[in-house]
């Protein structure tokens, strides 16, 4: 049995301009991103800075038309999607490669409303978690369950 290579790119970042929507020749709908992701890592002198990198992502179908429509520059997503390599002659006949996402899904972050960041807020991460966190806390040793019993009688193995 042949080996399986896996090809599956997760990335959060914030659109650098505006999507661009065209069609294929056959119709069919296609949005080109553009996202900026931030690495942090040590300069020269020792203090900590932002390295911005930048990712093509081509968007296919109606979820291309959605990007086209909800979405502007400076507005974060979040990416899932494949990698995908590209080689071609430019018109003076140099060879020419790029590699590019392919999303399989987008998600909106933030908010469109927020007139702050180009039309949008950042991303404000929001829990699950209740606010009430006693139902978390663990129980005294010996404590017993609503019926008199243990909790492990609880169990059915």
């Amino acid at each position: 049995m042949a080996a399986t290579n896996i090809n599956r790119v997760v990335l959060t970042g914030n659109l650098t301009r505006d999507p661009e929507l065209r069609n294929t020749g056959g119709g069919t709908p296609v949005c080109s991103l553009r996202i900026a992701t931030n690495t942090r890592r040590k300069d020269s002198s020792g203090n900590w800075v932002d390295k911005p990198n930048y990712f093509d992502v081509t968007v296919w179908g109606a979820q291309g038309e959605n990007c086209a429509t909800y979405l502007k520059k400076g507005r974060p997503v979040a990416i899932d999607g494949r990698l995908e390599w590209r080689e071609w002659q430019d018109n003076q006949g140099n060879k020419r490669q790029s590699i590019e996402i392919v999303a399989d899904s987008v998600q909106f972050l933030g908010s469109r409303d927020n007139p702050e960041n180009g039309g949008t807020s950042r991303f404000t991460p929001e829990s699950d978690v209740p606010a009430d966190t006693a139902d978390f806390e663990t129980a005294p040793a010996g404590a017993s369950s609503e019926s008199g019993g243990s909790a492990d009688d609880d169990i059915p193995f």
